[in-house]
């Protein structure tokens, strides 16, 4: 499997995602109406703050925050391990692995490939909110955003090669769902989807900024409303593409040595 072979099919390969993701927009707003949460967290927390703020933290800044963390979120998802679960039990992985294109390529650009229905499904409704309520909490150094962008990309590797993992450990056992279960259990925890972390206490402080969720979600939000200034977001980033880094290796090594334990069976 040649890199050249590669980037030749990418644009093919997203062109037929793309189509994939139209033919199935059903399931497409199910998985937005899914990823709501900050939406009813706004409600929740803002209700909260009406009587006094939470921290720093009064009505405007949880609206500012919370559809930040909605857009985050529909611009990092990421599915694959339900798919390589599903394809390893069946067997149909080995049609993937047939083709000249390496499937993990073929994985990464079918879940980017529904990033268009993402963006016109889900974020003119949280852009237009955003300037409605909260533009005045948004961070202005155009620096940061700079850092937002590698942020993202980031926290989406961060996401995708964390599902690969889980995906590939259904290699050596017969589904791996439930781990995938229990790391968004955590995640929820820990990411800054249901609050802002900054709200824990200290202890809890310490530990999520050694996990790897906060560069998920909490870190592009806390960029997008400001919360960071130039070095530290540098700091942070760097952090963050550690993560990358480590779990790209991990993807590596469970991929390379699940294929050997690979024998295709079923439809």
């Amino acid at each position: 499997m040649s890199v050249r072979n590669t980037i030749r099919a990418l644009p093919a390969l997203f062109r037929v995602g793309v189509f994939e993701a139209v033919a199935y927009r059903a399931e497409f707003f199910v998985w937005v109406l899914s990823t709501t949460m900050p939406l009813i967290m706004m409600a929740l927390w803002t209700a909260v703050a009406s009587d006094a703020p939470v921290g720093r933290y009064g009505q405007p800044e949880f609206v500012a925050y919370f559809l930040c963390t909605f857009i985050v979120r529909q611009l990092t998802g990421a599915w694959v391990a339900y798919e390589m679960n599903f394809e390893i039990r069946q067997g149909a992985l080995a049609m993937r692995l047939l083709r000249p294109v390496q499937p993990l390529w073929t994985y990464a650009v079918e879940n980017l490939a529904a990033l268009p229905m993402r963006l016109v499904v889900a974020l003119p409704v949280a852009v237009s909110l955003l300037l409605i309520s909260g533009t005045s909490r948004l961070s202005k150094d155009p620096k940061i955003w700079l850092i937002w962008c590698a942020a993202m990309v980031g926290g989406w590797l961060i996401t995708f090669l964390a599902n690969l993992v889980i995906g590939c450990l259904a290699f050596y056992m017969e589904s791996s769902l439930k781990l995938m279960d229990v790391w968004l259990a955590v995640f929820f925890v820990f990411s800054g989807y249901l609050y802002p972390l900054e709200l824990f206490p200290s202890g809890l402080r310490a530990v999520a900024d050694w996990l790897p969720f906060r560069y998920q979600i909490g870190f592009p939000v806390e960029l997008m409303t400001g919360a960071h200034g130039v070095p530290t977001a540098l700091s942070m980033l760097l952090s963050q593409w550690l993560y990358v880094a480590l779990m790209l290796a991990i993807v590596s090594l469970v991929w390379r040595r699940g294929l050997k334990r690979f024998a295709a069976y079923g439809g």
